[in-house]
């Protein structure tokens, strides 16, 4: 969409950068602050008209998570259903998203170029949010999973930032060793590869 003015805002375009990541520029005026950057996700082909279900899922997860206004579309805005989103803010844990169906023609989708990082201080924290997400079985290693909509999600230990970060070459090799051979991770067994002990039993 060029820089042009438009009803929702004076100032508004939609274009590409040169490593093909879309971004969409506006003009706030005199609306209230926002989060200066927000990322939004496009729901097309198989999964247009999912976009609501998914942001009732991601928000019902996350702690400090809230749905915001939702601008749907109309009977005449063909080829998108009536009622479905056309455009939608919502919150998760504390940072604004937005998201919109199309049910018009894209040569895009989602994929592993674009991930959600969800960092985790427990194990108990990690498996809610694997098992919660995680619904293409074949995707999941190292931490990443596909959701049910192609979304992509990293959901990591907030330890092994530090053990990656501090650890002498040895830790950091050991580490490396261990995770590379997990799907979900296991907070326990990276700190035993960390520490260079041998698992129980």
């Amino acid at each position: 969409m060029p820089l042009a003015s438009y009803p929702f805002s004076e100032h508004y375009g939609w274009t590409e950068d040169k490593y093909g990541l879309s971004w969409q520029i506006m003009l706030a005026g005199e609306e209230q602050e926002r989060q200066r950057i927000t990322p939004s996700l496009m729901f097309v082909g198989k999964v247009c008209g999912k976009a609501e279900e998914a942001i009732d899922l991601y928000t019902s997860l996350f702690p400090d998570s809230k749905v915001g206004p939702i601008l749907r579309y109309g009977k005449d805005e063909e080829p998108d259903e009536e009622g479905k989103i056309k455009y939608a803010s919502f919150v998760l844990d504390g940072q604004e998203f937005a998201a919109m169906d199309s049910a018009r023609e894209h040569d895009f989708g989602f994929n592993e170029a674009i991930s959600l990082i969800v960092n985790c201080e427990t194990q108990d924290e990690i498996d809610r949010y694997w098992d919660s997400l995680s619904a293409v079985p074949e995707a999941e290693q190292c931490g990443w999973l596909k959701d049910r909509y192609g979304l992509s999600w990293q959901v990591v230990p907030s330890a092994m930032d530090e053990m990656l970060h501090t650890g002498t070459k040895e830790q950091i090799a050991r580490v490396t060793e261990a995770f590379l051979k997990m799907k979900k991770f296991d907070l326990a067994e990276l700190r035993r590869a960390y520490e260079g002990s041998e698992k129980d039993g």
